[in-house]
């Protein structure tokens, strides 16, 4: 399995536990001379206009910062100009805590929207769902703001508070929420045993340390007859743990391929049948709010068949980025990549298809509203899903009002547990007949 020197993530927008990675600057390549330097004199000469004669004087780092900031925002949604303090903020949150409310933002049609609430945390608690519109923060309405401006405002010290005005379907105004800033410490793995021999894992996002928690609970479970994983709410992480994690379950096979304009980005990534857990069934949960680096593990586990896939279509995110920093401490995130599960699929924007499509029902009407969600195709200009050469094409878009199971409580869960024993059942069907 042949791995980049420099470290990939896959999050989601502006995921507050996006993981920061260092790329050294590449020098002496050229550019278009054909196509870029006509286009740089019509730059100097706006810049040289707007010096002279625009009616206060304004630091030329603004002007530059400002441009970047532009040229930046006509390309995908998950590339972004980091301001200083902005890439010392992502640097802080690959530790896995920061203060803040505990959501997943991204942009869709100028406006700040509510990807995911993560479980446990203020926003969560709050009631704050997947769609929402944050249409104010304390008062600045949030209309054209940056992503980064709207995070810092969101993000504080802990015990600080911040006002929302969120705008909800079904609610005929606005909602102003206080809510009381956390410390905000991502737990990546939290497992149980669910009965006798099924496991239960729930991989929140994929840190550093995602791959050895997961395997320290397996090796707690003792023997087991079967192993729900639970991707929800998971909105991604890093490249390197979601190939590490599909690797723990895959003795061979490939794992994921991501093809960019650059050689060292048309990568695949194998599974090696070294520490390897086999000889147990496995039930992967997913939703909307399943992206990226979740959705490598899930469309690896389930193009391979080791896996059944239950829930609900996934965000559909399928691209990959790189942190480049810049000489003055800012850095420029920009996607570099394309990413294909093991058949060739491009999920960009589709989102992966379950094996079995079982909808969130029986909850309470709070609960059952967290599954409006956003995803990557409802982000502006997000990449559009491309085929990989000579592979067949992507994953069709389904119905979403197709008909779910219904089983109490999560029974998303259950359902997942009750397939892994029915698989005990016929398992011991067979060895009798």
């Amino acid at each position: 399995m042949r791995m980049h020197k420099a470290v990939l993530f896959v999050g989601v927008a502006a995921t507050l536990i996006a993981a920061a990675v260092v790329f050294n600057n590449t020098r002496g390549e050229s550019a278009n001379a054909a196509g870029i330097f006509p286009e740089l004199e019509k730059f100097t000469d706006c810049l040289n206009i707007i010096e002279k004669s625009y009616v206060e004087e304004v630091p030329p780092s603004k002007l530059i910062e400002g441009a970047i900031k532009g040229m930046v925002s006509v390309l995908d949604p998950h590339s972004s100009y980091l301001t200083k303090e902005g890439y010392r903020d992502m640097q802080i949150s690959t530790t896995g805590s920061f203060g803040g409310l505990g959501i997943e933002v991204g942009i869709r049609d100028n406006m700040l929207m509510v990807i995911s609430p993560i479980e446990g945390t203020p926003a969560f608690k709050a009631g704050v769902l997947p769609g929402d519109k944050i249409v104010k923060i304390d008062g600045k309405p949030t209309l054209d703001m940056g992503l980064e401006d709207a995070v810092n405002l969101l993000r504080g010290p802990k015990g600080t508070s911040v006002t929302i005005s969120i705008v909800r379907e079904k609610l005929e105004g606005p909602l102003d929420l206080t809510l009381t800033r956390a410390i905000i410490h991502i737990e990546s793995v939290k497992s149980k045993m669910l009965e006798p021999g099924y496991g239960y894992i729930k991989v929140r996002s994929f840190q550093v340390d995602t791959t050895d928690d997961i395997r320290k609970a397996i090796d707690g479970m003792g023997k087991l007859k079967g192993l729900v994983l639970d991707l929800r709410y998971n909105p991604g992480g890093l490249l390197d743990q979601a190939v590490s994690v599909s690797d723990l379950f895959l003795s061979d096979g490939l794992i994921v391929y991501t093809d960019g304009r650059k050689s060292e980005e048309k990568t695949e990534y194998r599974a090696r049948k070294e520490a390897t857990y086999e000889g147990f069934p496995m039930v992967v949960l997913i939703n909307g709010g399943t992206a990226s680096a979740a959705e490598i593990v899930a469309g690896a586990l389930q193009d391979n068949k080791r896996a059944v896939v239950v829930g609900v279509k996934s965000f559909g995110k399928a691209s990959v980025q790189t942190i480049r920093p810049l000489s003055d401490g800012s850095a420029l995130k920009l996607t570099v990549a394309r990413y294909y599960t093991p058949s060739g699929r491009s999920i960009q924007a589709t989102g992966i298809e379950p094996d079995i499509r079982v909808e969130q029902k029986g909850l309470s009407s709070e609960d059952d509203k967290r599954q409006t969600f956003i995803r990557e195709r409802d982000l502006k200009d997000h990449l559009e899903p491309k085929a990989k050469d000579g592979a067949g094409g992507t994953t069709p878009a389904a119905d979403d009002g197709s008909q779910g199971t219904l089983i109490e409580d999560d029974f998303q869960l259950k359902y997942g547990l009750d397939l892994l024993k029915s698989w005990q059942v016929f398992h011991q069907v067979k060895k009798a007949a």
